[in-house]
């Protein structure tokens, strides 16, 4: 599996991915909040999907040909 979520993007995504089930988990927000579940399992894995389509990466370093 090709990894392209990158350092910020990984930890804003590990972040909100524990906020919002937790506030769904509280009530503080409606079920939608079970969502945060896959910015946390992409966060988690380093790769996203939906980056795959377009060819976006944000890890940093990587030579272009690696891209």
């Amino acid at each position: 599996m090709k990894t392209h979520v990158g350092g910020l993007d990984r930890g804003l995504r590990i972040g909100g991915g524990l906020a919002l089930p937790a506030l769904a988990a509280t009530g503080t927000v409606g079920a939608w909040g079970w969502i945060g579940a896959l910015p946390l399992a992409t966060g988690l894995l380093r790769t996203c999907p939906a980056y795959t389509l377009p060819g976006f990466d944000t890890c940093p370093g990587k030579p272009a040909s690696a891209r």
